[in-house]
């Protein structure tokens, strides 16, 4: 894997993840990329998950994929090539407060001599030759070329019944394509214009940055900034009014005070940090914390669960409430997926499960219901 390229992640700093536009050949599993929406490049190109793993836990219709980070681990041969896979569901009332059953992460990683790809570099440029099909797994001597769901990118053990041409994963996703352009096209010589289907999220290259530590300068102003914000909270919350005091004890003011004033510190910690960079989309620091931007619903040990293996998971990255605006989720049928954060924990032994795709944790962390209280006030 060429060094330079600017997708490839180091572990010892917080690196910031960023859209950018790309050419498609650049999103192709050949080239090992990081990157937002379309269908998965997928790495291992055996023993793809499909349903019923690739399922909704709430609603049970298949999900759709959402971003996959590479990230090699220096040092470990079994993980010269590792990505990270992320699917979400598309169904929106899927999406509870600090709920992550509608969601998913999987691990792929190969070593640098494996059945799919070349022991050297890929080529910069893009290949000869007319671009391969989306809907079929990339032929090579370990694998025929596996059919794949026209609709989402994943295993496709379904056809059109009435042309057999066409591949899907399930009723659902057949139904979905019917409408979108297969009843024009079926069984007929008549072009059919190819547009993404609407089940598929906007495409991008996901590429990243080391995250900039601050200067002196900088440090002591966010901190006179900090102070300055604190202080305001506790005023504000030293003098309640009489309406939030009636009926309350001494003791449960004092409570309401302690966690107000906790969780306005961390929101803004949160705001201080991704200030300098606020298009960031993700960010990744294996083995470090995460991000959080509420005081609350932040796991312990215990409930990030072990690895199949049976090591520790640790943390690997999140993704940021900012990819949200690059989703086009604000409206249609979309409208209503959301998050807060979405952290990732990983293997921290990146465990051999040979061509096969590991399930991993997420903890899903929302907007607390005091900090969307204090935005719509701030609103009004």
């Amino acid at each position: 894997m060429a060094t330079q390229k600017k997708h490839k992640i180091e572990n010892e700093e917080v690196a910031l993840g960023f859209l950018e536009d790309a050419e498609s050949w650049q999103l192709q599993s050949a080239q090992f990329p990081s990157k937002v929406g379309g269908r998965p490049a997928w790495l291992s190109l055996r023993d793809l998950p499909g349903l019923p793993v690739l399922e909704c836990e709430i609603c049970r219709l298949p999900m759709a994929f959402l971003l996959q980070v590479y990230a090699p681990i220096p040092g470990m041969d079994r993980c010269f090539h590792r990505t990270l896979f992320v699917f979400c569901c598309k169904t929106a009332s899927c999406y509870s407060h600090n709920d992550s059953r509608c969601m998913k992460v999987f691990r792929s990683q190969l070593a640098r001599k494996n059945d799919f790809y070349p022991y050297d570099p890929p080529p910069e440029e893009p290949p000869s030759g007319p671009d391969p099909d989306p809907c079929v797994v990339p032929a090579t001597e370990a694998g025929s070329g596996q059919k794949l769901c026209r609709v989402c990118g994943c295993p496709g053990s379904k056809a059109c019944s009435r042309c057999h041409n066409v591949s899907y994963c399930s009723k659902h996703h057949q139904t979905i394509d019917w409408k979108h352009r297969h009843k024009k096209e079926c069984c007929s010589q008549e072009p059919c214009s190819v547009t993404p289907p609407p089940f598929l999220f906007p495409e991008a290259e996901l590429v990243t940055e080391p995250e900039e530590e601050e200067d002196e300068g900088g440090k002591k102003e966010e901190r006179m900034e900090k102070k300055e914000e604190d202080d305001n909270v506790q005023k504000s919350v030293d003098e309640p009014s009489l309406a939030e005091c009636k009926g309350l004890a001494e003791t449960d003011l004092e409570d309401m005070a302690h966690h107000e004033t906790e969780e306005s510190k961390v929101f803004q910690r949160f705001k201080q940090r991704i200030a300098p960079e606020p298009h960031q989309v993700l960010r990744y620091c294996r083995g470090g914390s995460p991000l959080w931007l509420s005081s609350e619903h932040i796991p312990s040990g215990d409930d990030i669960p072990q690895c199949t293996c049976g090591s520790k998971r640790v943390f690997e990255f999140q993704v940021m409430p900012q990819l949200l605006n690059s989703l086009a989720v604000d409206s249609g049928p979309d409208s209503g997926i959301d998050w807060g954060t979405l952290a990732i924990y990983s293997c921290s032994d990146s465990c051999n499960h040979g061509n096969a795709y590991c399930p991993e944790a997420m903890w899903k962390q929302d907007v607390s219901a005091d900090q969307n209280r204090t935005q719509n006030h701030r609103e009004k």
